[in-house]
């Protein structure tokens, strides 16, 4: 009787057993980071400032390669092209954010600028590592990549005023 009431159990476990179709942990990851892909529609979307450089900074910054490197970095992350974060973004950032501040003009050399210059830099270390966390949510490493945009469009906002400023030619009273 013990061994017809086994059999009969374990007859009847193995046809209530739900089958389920086996999946492959790398066709998960795939759907998951192709939900998670950021593009340039989203980026677009992001509502922000961006203010373009203005044609009296352009002669100062052409021959400022590290600033143009930077300028491009940002326009690919306009595209969603993360790309660039993704390599050996710690290494080469580094490196290309000291040669900013070594390289930077001395008729831009400004505390202000300075200061944009190093809240920049924050914002590209924070982008570089969300966008290298599997764990990073889709809405999270948009917010960080606005928060990378506005401090670059910052920039080239005092890059405009420091130059606006310094054309202003101001007598003093004798």
């Amino acid at each position: 009787m013990t061994i017809k009431f086994l059999c009969g159990c374990m007859l009847l476990i193995g046809v209530s057993c739900k089958k389920t179709t086996p999946t492959s942990t790398e066709n998960i990851e795939d759907v998951t980071n192709k939900s998670q892909a950021i593009t340039e529609k989203d980026i677009s979307k992001l509502n922000y400032m961006d203010f373009a450089i203005d044609e009296r900074v352009e002669p100062i910054i052409e021959s400022w390669q590290e600033f143009n490197q930077l300028e491009t970095i940002i326009e690919n992350t306009k595209k969603g092209d993360l790309s660039y974060f993704k390599s050996d973004a710690k290494k080469n950032l580094k490196t290309l954010l000291s040669d900013i501040r070594q390289t930077i003009p001395d008729t831009i050399n400004t505390p202000a600028i300075l200061a944009r210059i190093t809240v920049l830099e924050t914002k590209l270390y924070k982008t570089e590592s969300l966008s290298n966390l599997s764990t990073t949510k889709k809405q999270e490493l948009l917010n960080t990549l606005k928060e990378l945009l506005v401090s670059f469009s910052n920039l080239s906002f005092q890059l405009n005023k420091k130059i606006e400023n310094d054309s202003h030619i101001i007598e003093k009273p004798i």
